[in-house]
């Protein structure tokens, strides 16, 4: 085994490397309507930019979190971002909707080294109470993500059309592939041998029999699945049937943020009075009673009751999800 000294990374430098996967999902959203139009292709087949990115960032987590165990968490940050910034690249440049595909999952499983690995960063600085206070400031921080990508990407199609907005993906890769290279420190002080790799079956098999790894791991996957389905079909329901601008649905952002905010808020005062379990079970009763007011909601029709009803969904995910991930 090799020892490296531990060091604690900056909070902001954890805020920006866990968020900016984020930002790459949410930017895109208010140009689907219009790369479907531009590209000639159906909405449902515009979807695709956004389950492509999903399958690609699951894989990619996978990929990169065993990767990180044996290389480390910093040269796999910084080779994630590589290959995060040649996918963006290749969006700007793509002649049509087949290599745009294509290189949006290259994108998306560049960026899933942010998730992943920057997690792994946090376990691994800090821990007990304060690793708990720590992921809920980061995820009041990453609220900033939901209402700054769709905005940031609403501007953008508006005023310079959407293949700008890889413009504006390649600028962000470079930013933080020059900010990690100068500020990410090492934090797996065990780093494993390549001729000392432990046995990946007797891993496997204690994690599929972990009934723990099996609870939190489906949580996580539905509340991501709940996310992510939002992002692909809300712009068609607020651009096309509501009749929202790519500005306007980028504001909308902000009822995503502000519920990401108050998740944090609640987390932090509910931290040191009741454990962990008993947080996400309230979280997830406060989501599953905003699912059910949705449906009413989508009954009436009306656009503010409707967005009410998914701040409520929002609010309850962002309690559970990081109480899951610690």
């Amino acid at each position: 085994m090799k020892n490296v000294r531990k060091q604690v990374p900056s909070l902001l430098l954890i805020i920006v490397l866990v968020g900016f996967p984020q930002i790459s999902e949410s930017i895109f959203t208010p140009a689907l309507p219009a790369l479907s139009s531009a590209l000639q292709v159906t909405a449902q087949m515009g979807q695709l930019t956004m389950s492509s990115y999903f399958i690609a960032f699951a894989l990619g987590v996978l990929f990169w979190g065993s990767y990180s165990d044996r290389v480390g968490r910093r040269p796999a940050m910084l080779a994630g971002l590589i290959v995060y910034l040649a996918g963006n690249i290749g969006l700007l440049c793509a002649p049509n909707f087949a290599i745009l595909i294509l290189f949006r999952l290259v994108q998306s499983f560049g960026a899933s080294v942010g998730s992943v690995v920057t997690q792994s960063i946090m376990r691994e600085s800090f821990a007990g109470t304060t690793g708990a206070k720590v992921f809920a400031k980061v995820g009041a921080a990453l609220a900033l993500s939901p209402a700054m990508g769709p905005l940031l990407g609403g501007v953008t199609q508006t005023y310079f059309g959407y293949r700008n907005v890889f413009s504006v993906l390649i600028v962000m890769a470079v930013s933080l592939y020059l900010y990690t290279l100068r500020r990410l420190p090492e934090t797996n002080i065990q780093l494993s041998n390549i001729t000392r790799q432990p046995a990946f079956k007797p891993i496997v098999m204690r994690l599929l029999t972990d009934p723990n790894v099996w609870v939190y791991g489906l949580l996580i996957s539905g509340i991501n699945g709940i996310l992510f389905s939002f992002y692909a079909e809300a712009p068609f329901i607020f651009m096309e049937h509501f009749h929202l601008s790519s500005i306007q649905y980028g504001v909308l952002g902000v009822v995503v943020a502000l519920s990401s905010i108050l998740g944090s808020i609640t987390i932090n005062h509910l931290v040191a009075r009741i454990n962990a379990i008993q947080i996400t079970k309230w979280g997830l009763i406060l989501a599953m009673l905003g699912a059910f007011l949705l449906v009413g909601a989508s009954w009436i029709g009306n656009i503010y009751l409707f967005i009410l009803c998914i701040f409520i969904v929002f609010f309850g995910l962002y309690i559970t999800l990081p109480m899951a991930l610690i």
